[in-house]
Parts: C-alpha cells; sequence; structure tokens
C-alpha cells in the first residue's frame, strides 16, 4: 500500500497577512521484481564452451526499487517536489546503479500549473521520457529484457544523466515538450556533459513522440569520474564484458501507438552514433545502430495480456577495426496474470539471432554473451507495488 504523510502549517503574524495554508506531502512507493531465468547459452570464461544458465534474477522486467516522492504546495499553482529512488537487488540485498543509494533517481524542483517544471540531480533523458513509453522498453511492457542490443540508444535507461538541469512542460492540447542539460562539473566545460530534447502528442487513441540526445566524453569514465555520464553504470548492466563508450555519443528517434480497443500497435526507430568507440572490449573507430521495432499488445480481460515485439537493428562499423557490420533480430513475448491491482505473474520468452563475422547474440540480461549467434531466453517471476 501506498503511504502517504501529510502536514498543515500555520503561518500567521509578519510570515503573512491574515492565515495561509500550506500543504506538504511524503510518500513512500516502490515495486519488487524477483524471478527464474533460463538461457540456452552462456559463454564461458577463458575461452570454454557455453552451456545453459539458470538463475534466480531481481528486475526480469521491472528494476526492484524503493523511493520518496514528496512535494509543498507553495501557493499561486505553484509547487516544490523532489524524488528519491533507489534501485537494489532484491535476491542478493545489494544496491544497483553501481552502488548508488538513490541510483535510479534523485532531485527536487518546482512545478508550476502555468509554466511546467523545472528540476535538478540525477534524472531520465528526453528519449527515455518521451519516445520508450511507445516502445516494448516501456516499463508497462517488457522493459529490460526487451531491449535493444546493448541498450545502444539507451530507451531502456541503462544510464541516467548526473548534475541535470531538466524542464517538463505542461500538456497543451495533448502536446508536450521537454529538454535536459547535464554539466561536465570539470574545467572543460564541454567534455563529459550531455543534453536532451523531445515532444510527444496525445490525441484519443493515437500517440506520436521523438527525441534526441548527445553525450560527450563517455569513453574512459568510470564510478569515481564527475560529469554527467559514467560508463562503469553500463558497464555493470552488460555482463559478459559488453558495453558501449564513445568520445560522442548521439541518438535519437521517433516511434508512434494506436489503439483498437483493447489492442495497441506501435512502430519505433532510433538511431545512435558512437564517436571514437570503446566497445565490447576493444577500441576501433565509428559504429552506428538503427534500431526498427514493431509491438502490440493485447488486453483479453481484466486479469490477462499478451504482448509481442521485435525488433530489427542494423549495425555499422569502421570496417578495418571489426571486419563486417552486424545485424541482430530479436523476437519477444510476454504473458501477464494480475493477481490483485498491486501484484502480478508473468512469462517471458526472448529470441536473438546475430549475423556478422564474429558476432554473437547477447540479450539484455541473460547472463551473459552466447557463445554462437543465437540465444533464447525464458523467463517467469512475480512483481508487488506498494
Amino acid at each position: 500500500m501506498t503511504t502517504t504523510v501529510t502536514s498543515a502549517v500555520l503561518l500567521t503574524g509578519a510570515l503573512a497577512p491574515g492565515v495561509a495554508h500550506a500543504q506538504s506531502s511524503v510518500t513512500l512507493y516502490g515495486l519488487i521484481d524477483a524471478g527464474i531465468m533460463y538461457t540456452n547459452n552462456v559463454a564461458g570464461s577463458g575461452g570454454k564452451a557455453g552451456g545453459a544458465l539458470w538463475q534466480a534474477t531481481s528486475g526480469n522486467i521491472n528494476g526492484s526499487r524503493f523511493g520518496l516522492r514528496g512535494g509543498e504546495d507553495l501557493g499561486g499553482g505553484m509547487r516544490a517536489v523532489f524524488v528519491l529512488e533507489n534501485g537494489f537487488n532484491v535476491q542478493n540485498g545489494k544496491l544497483g546503479q553501481d552502488g548508488r543509494m538513490f541510483g535510479r533517481q534523485a532531485y527536487v524542483g518546482l512545478a508550476s500549473d502555468q509554466f511546467g517544471t523545472l528540476t535538478l540531480g540525477r534524472q531520465y533523458d528526453s528519449l527515455v521520457d518521451f519516445v520508450a513509453p511507445l516502445s516494448a522498453t516501456a516499463g508497462t511492457f517488457g522493459d529490460t529484457g526487451f531491449a535493444h542490443p546493448f541498450d545502444n540508444d539507451n530507451l531502456n535507461h541503462s544510464l541516467r544523466i548526473s548534475n541535470a538541469v531538466k524542464y517538463t512542460s505542461n500538456s497543451y492540447g495533448g502536446f508536450k515538450f521537454g529538454a535536459l542539460y547535464a554539466f561536465s562539473n570539470q574545467p572543460d566545460f564541454a567534455a563529459n556533459r550531455a543534453y536532451s530534447f523531445g515532444a510527444s502528442y496525445n490525441n484519443g487513441p493515437l500517440s506520436v513522440a521523438a527525441g534526441y540526445l548527445q553525450m560527450n566524453g563517455t569513453q574512459g569514465a568510470n564510478a569515481s569520474s564527475p560529469g554527467a555520464v559514467d560508463l562503469a553504470e553500463s558497464a555493470a548492466n552488460g555482463k559478459g564484458g559488453f558495453s558501449l563508450g564513445a568520445q560522442r555519443l548521439r541518438s535519437f528517434g521517433g516511434g508512434l501507438n494506436y489503439s483498437f480497443g483493447p489492442a495497441t500497435a506501435g512502430f519505433v526507430f532510433t538511431r545512435s552514433e558512437y564517436a571514437g568507440t570503446n566497445a565490447f572490449g576493444s577500441h576501433g573507430g565509428d559504429m552506428s545502430f538503427n534500431n526498427y521495432e514493431v509491438n502490440g499488445k493485447y488486453q483479453l480481460n481484466p486479469a490477462w495480456s499478451l504482448g509481442l515485439a521485435y525488433t530489427y537493428t542494423d549495425g555499422h562499423v569502421d570496417r578495418t577495426a571489426w571486419g563486417t557490420d552486424p545485424k541482430w533480430q530479436q523476437v519477444n513475448a510476454q504473458v501477464v496474470y494480475r493477481l490483485s491491482k498491486r501484484t502480478d505473474l508473468y512469462g517471458e520468452a526472448m529470441y536473438q539471432h546475430a549475423t556478422g563475422h564474429n558476432y554473437v547474440a547477447f540479450i539484455n540480461t541473460a547472463g551473459g554473451a552466447s557463445s554462437t549467434a543465437n540465444q533464447v531466453v525464458g523467463t517467469v517471476g512475480l512483481r508487488a507495488r506498494f
């Protein structure tokens, strides 16, 4: 159950003529996602042959988390707002997001009924805010396991943005927009900084959105480095030595959803460009990824829902460094059964096929890269919200 604490502060005398009331509240919330996962092939260490892997997992779909969300009515349609959100592994109790206490989100700001919301702290970029909700990487869909290869476009928010100032508009006839800038916190102002912007439009059954993200200087960053981007966070998520970094990342894309009664169909395109890469444990040239995703959901009844998604990722690399261009195809299927408003059971199946010389399959959260061009993951789990 969501817990809310509310207090009223009476201001009198010199602070205000007459009597005024300032209403404040703090809400404790969270989600716990635990399950069992089977992966048909995970490459062994030291060049050993791959084999099947069974895992007790946390966050097969949604990362387990708890948080505090609060606000204070300042009057005149203005509110002070904040969020502190922690990520953790329910199987072993460890902190997520490279060991941060509030690694998922941590920000404070002002929200206006007239002008929108301005926040400062560790936050999501505009691709995550506007485009991801239309993708199978949405938190209400497949999220973590349905990420595009290596989460190359960050739709699955493998990287949060630190030191960020963010503006999000109110909705104007269904149109909404936002922008973010993250400081490097270094004497070199342009190094290790990020900026992003995006917009969405919702009208009845139709939803469309677009966004852009640029991050500078992610290559060589680590958990102790200052600035907007910490590559170690992505590397920790990319088990098996698969992580992406670059002197400059540019990612942009858009998507649309259309609802037909209980069914929703969607399409998302993103392009990610890595200049001066540090990828897959090696250095070499530039690379880019074009991700084409089609997805659909169907609500059978209030208890049962089904989901299906297909992603084709067309990679382009420096031929001198990498030899051939990689391609990945991934098919995802999901079934969810709601036990109550806050608790559900789920099952997911994922299949990925890679093409290109020496490229292998690697499904997000699989436990490691395959030793071949194919990988299959099956998972069942339980989610509880509070």
